[in-house]
């Protein structure tokens, strides 16, 4: 019985290292880039768009179809860099238990 309570804390634990960490995904924030800087986009925690910098030699006509490409290559960028981070945090939150493989963890 000793071995089940020892194990029930430390699932409590752990859960409460998951909430911790869920908390953090939604404060995040990142950066993602194309065209060598002259394209960046934001995203946050949940993946929502914040903003757009586009270099203004960009804006020319004649420029939209790469203005396009770049957008959505400085959107995959970001949403790579918020993915890995995101699973990161989980993982510290997981401790020994992730590595266990549990399901539903998002890691």
């Amino acid at each position: 019985m000793k071995d089940l309570n020892a194990l029930m804390k430390q699932a409590q634990e752990m859960q409460q290292k998951l909430t911790q960490a869920q908390a953090k995904i939604a404060e995040l924030t990142v950066e993602g880039t194309s065209g060598g800087g002259m394209v960046a986009v934001t995203l946050q925690g949940a993946g929502a768009l914040s903003a757009v910098k586009i270099d203004e030699s960009l804006l020319a006509p004649g420029e939209g179809e790469v203005l396009s490409d770049l957008i959505v290559a400085a959107h995959a960028d970001a949403k790579r860099k918020l993915d890995a981070k995101q699973a990161e945090l989980m993982r510290e939150a997981a401790g020994p238990l992730g590595a266990m493989g549990l399901p539903g963890l998002g890691f």
